[in-house]
Order: C-alpha cells, then sequence, then structure tokens
C-alpha cells in the first residue's frame, strides 16, 4: 500500500539540446548592436584636438538692448458735485378739545385727561406727547391697541 500523502518527484525539464530559434537570436544581438552604435557615437563625439590646454574663451561681442520706457499721462480727477439738500416745512398744529363739564360745583383734584384729545397716534407724535401713559393727558383707549396701558408706543 502506498501512501497518498507522499511526495511524488517533479518532473525535469528537458535540457536545451537544440539551439536557440532564430527570432529568439535577434532579440539579443540587435540591442546589443545598438547600445554598441550609440556608445561609439558618444565616444566619437567628444572633443576632435584631444588637448583643452590651448582653448581660448571667445571674445565677447557688444550685443543690442532693448529698453523700453513706458509713460502714463496721469487724468486729474473731477471734483465732487456738490451736496443738495432739499428741506421742506412742515406745519404741526395741535388740536385741543374743551369738553363742558356737568358738574359745575366738581372739585380741581380731576387728574385732567379730558383735556387732550389726540385723533390718531400721527397726531399725538406730531405734538410731541407719543408714547402716552394711562392716566397722562391725552391718553385714550382707541391710541392704545395692545391695551397695555401705553398708547401709540410704537
Amino acid at each position: 500500500m502506498t501512501n497518498p500523502y507522499a511526495t511524488q518527484p517533479q518532473p525535469v525539464p528537458p535540457t536545451a539540446s537544440r539551439p536557440a530559434p532564430k527570432w529568439a537570436r535577434k532579440r539579443y544581438v540587435l540591442p546589443a548592436l545598438a547600445l554598441a552604435l550609440f556608445l561609439g557615437v558618444g565616444i566619437g563625439g567628444g572633443d576632435q584636438s584631444g588637448t583643452t590646454a590651448d582653448a581660448r574663451p571667445a571674445a565677447a561681442k557688444p550685443q543690442p538692448t532693448v529698453t523700453v520706457t513706458a509713460t502714463a499721462t496721469v487724468t486729474p480727477e473731477p471734483e465732487p458735485a456738490p451736496t443738495v439738500t432739499a428741506t421742506k416745512t412742515v406745519k404741526v398744529t395741535r388740536t385741543v378739545t374743551a369738553e363742558a363739564n356737568a358738574d359745575f360745583g366738581s372739585s380741581e383734584s380731576d387728574s385732567g385727561s379730558d383735556s387732550v384729545y389726540y385723533k390718531n397716534c400721527t397726531e399725538a407724535r406730531a405734538a410731541g406727547a407719543a408714547p402716552i401713559h394711562r392716566g397722562e393727558p391725552g391718553y385714550a383707549s382707541h391710541l392704545d391697541r395692545d391695551n397695555d396701558g401705553v398708547a401709540c408706543d410704537s
């Protein structure tokens, strides 16, 4: 009985007993010839005299020089235009409504909130009275839209 896990001898490749084909020879010979050609050209392209002791630097020759000069003309800045201010005169009238008091015998301890009346907040602002707090002269509920006690607050 043989062991299935035993290693088998590996086959040996055949030796090169016959010569390489022509295309294989070209693969090595042609690049070698090309390398030799480039080396020969490189060596032959060097200095032909073989000595560099008598080499003289070339005399410097004057070359023309071109200089470009740019000139710019400065234009004066225009003067700013004069500022024009328009004024408008507004005539402010203050409406004061006096109401007759039915009780002539009342005391003067009245707060006087009925002595000034503003039709709207524009009149109150024009009179310089806005904002008006509850209890002050000129306060009215129709001027206090959010009912917080301050009329013409915004």
